[in-house]
């Protein structure tokens, strides 16, 4: 894959052009992407991010017990630079939401009963996102279609929250399912760099190691099952979004920041 973005100090960053629509066009590169955490980046980073790809939005899905323990990070330091801080749900970590421990699963997937499993265990934190925090998914994707540089839209490892609202957002624009599916996987590729730096924090260190590192793994099936949920209960992704006071308006921004 060519649309990885090389950093110093964060190691899953990608742009999000490229990437096949329904009618057969293509998104455009340079306008949003998406990363992992951004607390480690460099002067070099900064200035390649804010002075050649011409960042102006970062969309910031940690928890604020995160950003707390954390810091704010270097391009909260740039002028030229808007954060637009929309924690998510947190799903179970003992300071963080890196991952999810238990599901409730009748209160998270009210529409079947079934023996929990990964791939439910998964889909379920994904949903309660949407659950628990609509306003901050539509805010989210609504900064991430600004119109005035390039946005993009980060958590801890790249991989959950942020998969959720790439996919969101790809699906305004109409990528192909598929492509969708593929963009969330390729963090995949870079998960032992990721696990490895996050690592490195005390924030994040015992949230990651109480599970095996394979269970962090982006697979594929959880990113259908997810998206397949909001088809069979909402009509498609779509069909959520304008529940919760999505536009058509919004739609169009969407449109024009990644497709005109």
């Amino acid at each position: 894959m060519t649309r990885w973005i090389e950093l110093e100090g964060a190691v899953n960053v990608r742009d999000l052009g490229g990437l096949p629509t329904r009618d057969g066009g293509v998104t455009r590169a340079g306008r949003i992407f998406r990363a992992d955490n951004l607390q480690g980046l460099t002067e070099d980073d900064v200035a390649r991010l804010v002075g050649e790809l011409k960042l102006r939005h970062v969309v910031d899905l940690r928890s604020t017990a995160e950003v707390v323990l954390e810091g704010p990070g270097p391009l909260t330091r740039v002028p030229e630079v808007t954060h637009h801080h929309l924690t998510l749900f947190a799903e179970g970590g003992r300071h963080t939401d890196v991952e999810a421990e238990t599901i409730d699963a009748d209160r998270v997937l009210p529409w079947q009963t079934r023996q929990m499993d990964e791939d439910l265990r998964v889909t379920g934190f994904y949903y309660g996102y949407l659950r628990d925090r609509p306003e901050a998914v539509v805010a989210a994707l609504r900064a991430m279609s600004l119109n005035d540089g390039a946005a993009v839209v980060h958590c801890a490892a790249g991989k959950d929250r942020t998969g959720v609202l790439t996919a969101l957002a790809l699906e305004a624009v109409d990528v192909t399912r598929e492509a969708i599916v593929e963009d969330y996987a390729a963090t995949g590729e870079r998960l032992e760099l990721v696990l490895r730096r996050l690592r490195g924090s005390a924030t994040y260190r015992d949230d990651l190691d109480s599970r095996p590192a394979d269970d962090h793994m982006p697979r594929p099936r959880y990113i259908e099952q997810f998206l397949s949920v909001l088809d069979d209960r909402f009509d498609g992704p779509m069909g959520w979004l304008r529940r919760y006071g999505w536009t058509s308006a919004d739609t169009d921004a969407l449109r024009t920041r990644l497709l005109d």
